[in-house]
């Protein structure tokens, strides 16, 4: 039952610049199984885009999915290109929706960018007190835990915009020392030389999806998900399942200081470690397990899960002292 190339595809998007590359890329990959396929980019600025406050006292960074999959439940777009690490996990799938496919997975690493001329190169070149820009609670409470003397200062915006901050070429009121970003979106706008220092991931354990984009249709409509699971990546879905089991279970939102990150190991054995911390990163818990004999994704988000709630994780989200 195959609609394409007859039906136009129409791909709902938002509007940023790192949105639009992620939908070039999707359509490209598309085109590879169907090379007369007609497609339509619809973009949507969403309340989120446009917000300059704290994303929390908005509801979260979920706002960025949830209008596009209003309009894709609607039937006013077909699918949906979404950076998984911007999907909430306290909350079911939207009804009626699923994800068809999920891409070969990026970087996950998270890197140091300084402003244009800085000779600096590394996190220790920074001295006490300098400002460092980084929009999420996860990198915020990692870098309190290895620098307590710098300041972390919430950055919003598209990723250029940011980098425009950063340079001093777009006015705000603090004068920034150094910023961290994903190391996959600055390679999808072609500015992966600004990155400085690389972190590893065990100085910086990446967000539950990180790196990873999801195609999103509704599951009644069998063409749009069958033309889109030619492009699903099996290792990489097999992954984002034991990471956001765990989240799920944590009732994690993109809000929480919840870091998670699930690797295929040479053997084929699923690796999966969780960290959740308190805000200021003085404070945190840790859980790594492999999928030994059943190897289920699924079964090993659970135990990651199970053993930080049973070290109080749920305490530590929620903010309650000890």
């Amino acid at each position: 039952m195959n609609d394409f190339p007859a039906r136009t595809l129409r791909i709902g998007t938002r509007s940023s610049p790192m949105a639009l590359a992620q939908v070039e890329l999707v359509s490209g990959l598309l085109r590879k199984h169907e090379p007369d396929l007609k497609i339509e980019v619809v973009p949507i600025t969403t309340e989120a885009d446009k917000w300059q406050g704290d994303l929390a006292q908005l509801g979260g960074k979920g706002l960025f999915v949830k209008e596009i999959d209003s309009l894709l439940q609607r039937g006013q777009v077909d699918m949906a290109v979404h950076c998984i690490k911007d999907v909430p996990g306290d909350v079911p799938m939207p009804k009626g929706l699923v994800f068809a496919a999920y891409l070969p997975r990026d970087d996950v690493r998270d890197v140091l960018l300084f402003p244009e001329g800085s000779e600096r190169q590394t996190l220790d070149d920074l001295p006490p007190g300098a400002i460092i820009a980084s929009s999420a609670v996860r990198r915020k409470a990692q870098i309190g835990r290895v620098r307590p003397d710098l300041q972390v200062v919430r950055v919003r915006g598209a990723v250029g915009t940011r980098i425009e901050k950063l340079d001093g070429t777009r006015k705000i009121d603090t004068k920034l020392d150094a910023m961290i970003l994903a190391s996959s979106g600055l390679e999808r706008l072609g500015i992966a030389h600004r990155a400085r220092q690389v972190f590893t991931l065990d100085e910086m354990v990446p967000a539950v999806g990180a790196g990873a984009l999801g195609l999103e249709c509704r599951k009644d409509d069998e063409s749009v998900a069958a033309l889109l699971s030619q492009l699903n990546h099996e290792r990489t879905m097999t992954e984002i399942t034991a990471e956001r089991v765990m989240l799920h279970g944590l009732r994690g939102h993109c809000n929480s200081p919840i870091a998670g990150h699930c690797i295929t190991e040479p053997d084929g054995q699923l690796s999966l470690r969780g960290m959740v911390f308190s805000r200021d990163g003085s404070k945190f818990v840790h859980s790594h397990f492999w999928g030994e004999s059943m190897n289920d994704p699924a079964v090993l988000g659970s135990r990651v899960c199970a053993e930080l709630l049973r070290q109080g994780a749920r305490d530590i989200i929620e903010g309650i002292p000890h």
